[in-house]
């Protein structure tokens, strides 16, 4: 037998393992690094994050994803190279964060891998009828396990594509195995570069659980702000959104893409809200004069509304509820004031840190439970295709030689 397949048995009969999940999305800021001990499997799924950081990414690795990141049309050679080129320094960042933490790679059983989408695309969006939907992530899987010496699971988006999902969101699974409640309704709201939650009825009941993509959350204020305010990457504490006043006009012209008419669930990205079409809505409503400032302000009232009309939907046939938010978006308090305000049965929206699990780490974390749950789950019955969520294990194995 293999001595790595001998390896992987024994990991996966352990009672528990040492699993590091790295999240990196849309926002480029930088790689999630979560440290987990993870015990059991599925329901009965346990996690404590032992360590966490984020390592930033410098302007050179920014520039280059941009350069193939949410286009159509791109040098393929360019793709090509950064494949690898991405997961050797991933791998490099998560031997950094092994030396930091005194830790050896001997000590991890396994990384869990997202890699750095650069594409997204549901049929809906395409409308080509002979193709499904796809979905792009590179920074390749072999390459960080060579590079760390540590088995690596990656590419977990393909599977649930395959088997009929968008491959978006992913967070329902690792949200609906460990922070399902029996004492309460949940709402996972996550506000990254695009918005998403997930409904968790207290009955546990995996045929109630409800995802989806909402709309934009962060990735067109951090456009934005950085292609007119540099060299800042967002608005930090919405110093530059509270500046400006609401443009109602284009406020409504952004509301009207098809995309908020399509029934939930549905998925999407920054293929389609862009600044382009910022520009395009600027047009329709004869905008753009506008102040950055107020610009902005709209722009955070736009990605606002569009979370909490979801947030109304999910919660309209519930007596109490309660939210719980993670990503970029918690730290926008303009943001978050807005959602509050348009929510009228919320009174509070907690971080997932009320939960056990850092909210800044949280999508990491959800990654290394998928990790989890391809090497020794499985038995847990778990999906609702007409709500976009396969019954499936996720990811590809990859050994470090």
């Amino acid at each position: 037998m293999n001595r790595h397949i001998e390896q992987l048995y024994r990991s996966a009969k352990k009672r528990s393992r040492l699993v590091i999940g790295l999240m990196s999305g849309t926002s480029l800021d930088g790689l999630d690094v979560a440290l987990c001990r993870i015990t059991g499997h599925g329901t009965d799924t346990q996690i404590e994050l032992l360590a966490f950081s984020t390592v930033d990414y410098d302007e050179g690795y920014k520039q280059k994803i941009k350069s193939v990141f949410a286009k159509r049309q791109v040098d393929l050679q360019q793709v090509t190279l950064l494949n690898p080129w991405v997961g050797v320094l991933h791998g490099q960042m998560v031997n950094q964060c092994l030396a930091k933490w005194n830790m050896s790679p001997t000590d991890i059983d396994a990384i869990a891998s997202h890699g750095q989408t650069i594409y997204h695309c549901p049929l809906r969006q395409h409308g080509q009828s002979e193709f499904g939907n796809a979905t792009l992530q590179i920074g390749d899987a072999d390459h960080i396990a060579v590079t760390t010496g540590i088995l690596t699971i990656g590419d977990f988006r393909q599977k649930h594509i395959a088997a009929g999902g968008e491959g978006a969101p992913l967070a329902v699974y690792g949200d609906y195995l460990f922070f399902t409640s029996k004492q309460e309704n949940r709402i996972l709201l996550n506000m990254g570069g695009i918005a998403n939650l997930t409904y968790l009825p207290c009955s546990a009941d995996a045929s109630a659980v409800f995802s989806s993509d909402i709309g934009p959350g962060n990735t067109i204020m951090d456009a934005y702000v950085q292609r007119h305010f540099t060299p800042l990457h967002y608005d930090k504490d919405s110093a530059i959104a509270c500046q400006g006043t609401v443009q109602p006009s284009l406020l409504d012209s952004l509301l009207q893409h098809a995309f908020f008419a399509l029934d939930f669930p549905k998925t999407t990205g920054p293929e389609v809200f862009n600044l382009d079409y910022l520009h395009a809505a600027q047009v329709r409503s004869s905008t753009q004069h506008l102040s950055h400032e107020d610009v902005l302000a709209t722009l955070n009232l736009f990605s606002a509304t569009t979370i909490a009309n979801a947030i109304n939907f999910a919660a309209a046939e519930l007596g109490d509820f309660c939210v719980y938010a993670s990503g970029g978006g918690i730290h926008n308090p303009l943001l978050m004031e807005h959602i509050l305000r348009l929510c009228p049965k919320v009174s509070n929206i907690q971080n997932t840190g009320t939960l056990g699990i850092d909210p800044d780490a949280k999508e990491a974390v959800l990654f290394a439970i998928l990790a989890n749950e391809c090497l020794v789950g499985g038995q847990q019955p778990f999906g609702n295709i007409e709500q976009g969520i396969p019954d499936i294990t996720m990811g590809k194995i990859s050994f470090p030689d």
